[in-house]
């Protein structure tokens, strides 16, 4: 085969030219200016002739018109990731087939860019070039397009690896915890020994990745579940049971609480208008209920802001998407608490000397970065983004443990929204013995590995490369069309072919397919070369482990699988029958490409009594200093106060995403004539055809925490309660919360803290006003440690209630 290129549109705006041109500037790269244009590779099965030509370069030619501009002789191309296939090139490629160019055998797409350049660049400089113009978890920088045959060879898959604790004990999995970023505690690497002993048998490095991605503290939040010990004193409630009592006390209008993807509350009987099997669109009179949930995504965004914030949201619609058996998205929040912002020339007086570790990124640049992720793929997927905060925190603080540093250096990216979902599908189906377990959305990919681990570790403790490697990357579109198959599935009522959905995400299959088949008291057979897949080099563990997004897990009933198979492919929607479920509770993997079994474990080991935690800490009080208010100027703290984030306008926060698309916006951010962003609550409607709707509005005051933690979280319901209050709120218990919990766990004072904090809001306050808290996220990492100087920044304990409501009369706002 051999590979022709073809040149395309310009691939940049002038404005992220001039940004490019701006960071080589700022690294002091002999570099005078730079345009980008994209550049095609294609292989040929055989020649193409002129006429199939033609129809290619026309093909090729979208966007904007060509660049007048002459190539300049200093280039690099940046392309997507030797060994890999792109979700671009498998689009390219179909629709080249389906315009009858047969002989292409493949289609790829680069950026050229091209330089004006004062001197030759040294390898550093050139280095520090290549950093500026790829992501290396997706991307390859070519010196010239002869290289261009790199992209379409093929390597050869990885085998497994053996860690032998038959032999070298706990000491070769200690090893292995650390090479692999594994994040385990000591009785967990006792609880493996022990069992992998009785089994007779060494583990795969698979069977540790997904023992360590299953059990992370991100997964099966072991804090909230845990036994408390107090100065002393055992307590009687978990966490999790404190929160759980919200609903013992007030299970009214809660349909679905602390078991699927999402929360489900009532809502009230719509007219739907969504398309008949026949093809034709008519309006069903239903009950419509009301799905919600609140996400964060953190260690992401601080590691890689843009894709970090971006799977933030994109995670969070996909757990909308799967709850019961199918459900539909329908508006997004979106929330960000970062340390100071240190604009260059914009310094405020209260912003200390920026320190922080290479590894994350500045605050300014998550501000810069994450939002246009979190928006871009709302956008891309298709839903408003109706609701947000934004805070800035940073200060040197008198704490228990003495003088440190508070703020967010490890920031804090919410995401969240609501949904709706049918009546009879919002309890999960039986997974029958033989049901055909299936992925369902893009190809596997070496990215995001170990994303669950190395949430739950504090920033810091993990090698920088394998931070890099646990942030996923973004494809909305190809969700989207996963999305249309899920709407199709539940808009057949009973004849719904999905007994069973999750989503893929922390840990991707390794946490996922277990999930599943535990879930539905099931064991799995599954066949690893089944699995769609774009990378053809990879290892088991890479290929059962990669958090590729974009995907969804799914049993489906075997006299079934034809009608599921025909809305994937009027949808374009990728699939695979890796699987099918067993009556043994047993998990076992083929690889039929070496001929071996790289899982073979009992359900019990994987999620069964693996070793529960205890708390035991002590409480502190801290002597506050007080407030002097003499040497305050009225004028400049009023200029302060305005040019805090949290105070200041966010117009720029709101106008980057699409708030109007399905036409069920009744209240967004802007108000009035002149579209100020004041707004505190937002208001969708439940159908088209009546004035029933959906609200929902956020709570924090994160700083309070300093100085008392149950203040700060019953303020923060409190805010959440008044900002709903513009809609018309009815019975209070109409009103549902999301708990968000953040912490730095283990930090002198932070637990003792984080309990009165739970007690404060699940024992006393929401019961006392009637309300539930049937969904939430708790994130326990929440401290920043780098080794130059010994450095660490603590993330104040925060509580975030967002809450949801439904509204009979959306006019009433």
């Amino acid at each position: 085969m051999t590979v022709k290129t073809f040149r395309g549109s310009p691939a940049l705006s002038e404005f992220r030219l001039t940004q490019l041109q701006q960071k080589c500037q700022q690294y002091q790269l002999p570099i005078t200016s730079v345009y980008a244009e994209y550049l095609h590779f294609v292989e040929q099965k055989t020649s193409l002739v002129e006429d199939e030509i033609v129809k290619l370069q026309a093909l090729l030619h979208y966007g904007s018109m060509f660049s007048e501009l002459k190539p300049t002789e200093y280039c690099l191309i940046v392309t997507p990731r030797v060994g890999t296939i792109s979700s671009w090139s498998s689009k390219a490629t179909d629709i080249a087939h389906n315009c009858g160019l047969l002989k292409v055998n493949r289609i790829e797409r680069g950026i050229v860019y091209y330089f004006n350049i004062e001197r030759d660049l040294t390898e550093a400089e050139l280095a520090t070039l290549k950093d500026l113009l790829h992501d290396r978890m997706l991307e390859t920088v070519l010196n010239h397009e002869t290289e261009a045959a790199l992209l379409f060879t093929q390597q050869e898959p990885k085998a497994l690896t053996t860690i032998d604790i038959l032999n070298g004990g706990g000491q070769a999995l200690e090893q292995a915890n650390i090479a692999l970023g594994l994040a385990l505690a000591d009785d967990e690497m006792d609880y493996l020994v022990e069992n992998f002993t009785a089994l007779n048998r060494n583990p795969h490095d698979i069977e540790l990745y997904m023992f360590a991605q299953a059990n992370s503290e991100h997964c099966r939040h072991k804090i909230f579940n845990a036994d408390w010990i107090i100065d002393g004193k055992k307590q009687d409630k978990s966490l999790f049971k404190m929160i759980k009592n919200t609903f013992e006390q007030t299970p009214d209008f809660v349909l679905s609480a602390y078991k699927d993807n999402a929360a489900v509350m009532e809502g009230s009987k719509v007219g739907r208008w969504f398309p008949d099997p026949d093809g034709q669109y008519r309006v069903h009179q239903e009950d419509v209920h009301i799905l919600m949930k609140v996400e964060t995504h953190n260690h992401p965004t601080a590691i890689s802001p843009f894709p970090g914030a971006a799977t933030g949201s994109g995670g969070e619609i996909r757990d909308e998407g799967a709850t019961g058996r199918g459900a539909k998205p329908k508006a997004g929040l979106t929330g960000f608490s970062v340390s100071n912002l240190a604009i260059p020339n914009f310094e405020q007086p209260w912003e200390n000397p920026l320190s922080k570790p290479n590894r994350i990124a500045s605050a300014l640049d998550i501000m810069i970065d994450a939002p246009l992720g979190s928006a871009a793929f709302n956008n891309e997927f298709g839903r408003p983004a109706l609701l947000g905060y934004f805070r800035t925190y940073e200060e040197t603080v008198n704490s228990f443990a003495g003088k440190e540093v508070r703020g967010y250096h490890k920031p804090i990216m919410l995401a969240g929204g609501i949904g709706n979902i049918r009546g009879e599908q919002v309890q999960k189906g039986e997974i029958s013995v033989g049901a055909k377990l299936i992925v369902l959305g893009g190809a596997a990919m070496n990215i995001g590995l170990g994303g669950g681990a190395a949430s739950s570790m504090n920033s810091g403790k993990s090698k920088e490369d394998l931070d890099f490697a646990s942030v996923q990357r973004e494809n909305p579109e190809m969700e989207r069309r996963c999305q249309e198959v899920i709407d199709r599935c539940w808009q057949l009522g009973e004849e719904n072919p999905i007994l069973f959905i999750h989503d893929v995400g922390a840990g991707g299959l390794s946490n996922a397919m277990p999930e599943l088949v535990h879930d539905g008291k099931r064991g799995g057979k599954f066949d690893l070369r089944s699995i769609l897949c774009d990378e053809k080099g990879m290892s088991p563990l890479e290929i059962w482990c990669n958090e590729s997004q974009e995907r969804y897990v799914l049993a489906v009933a075997p006299e079934k699988l034809e009608l599921f198979t025909a809305l994937c492919e009027r949808e374009r929607a990728p699939f695979a029958v890796i699987g099918e479920a067993t009556q043994a509770e047993h998990l076992i993997l083929h690889d039929s490409h070496f001929d071996n079994n790289p899982i073979d474990l009992p359900m019990n080991v994987l999620l069964g009594k693996t070793p529960k935690m205890t708390r035991e800490v002590s409480s502190k009080t801290l002597e506050n200093q007080p407030i002097t208010t003499e040497n305050i100027q009225l004028k400049e703290a009023f200029h302060r106060v305005l040019r805090l984030p949290v105070v200041a306008e966010k117009t720029f926060l709101i106008t980057i995403g699409d708030r109007s698309v399905t036409g069920m916006v009744a209240r967004d951010q802007m108000v009035g004539p002149w579209q100020i962003p004041v707004s505190d609550v937002a208001v969708t409607t439940a159908s088209l055809d009546s004035y029933h709707g959906e609200a929902m509005a956020m709570g924090e005051r994160s700083p309070v925490a300093l100085l008392d933690f149950s203040a700060s979280a019953r303020l923060a319901v409190a805010e959440a309660i008044t900002n709903i209050a513009g809609t018309h709120i009815g019975e209070m218990k109409r009103i549902k919360l999301s708990a968000n919990w953040m912490s730095a766990a283990g930090h002198t004072g932070e637990d003792a803290g984080l309990y009165e904090a739970v007690k404060a809001v699940g024992e006393e306050l929401c019961p006392a006003l009637g309300l539930t808290i049937p969904v939430g996220k708790d994130s326990m990492s929440m401290k920043t440690t780098w080794i130059d100087n010994g450095e660490q920044k603590i993330s104040d304990r925060s509580t975030f209630i967002s809450n949801f409501r439904f509204c009979s009369c959306r006019r009433c706002t």
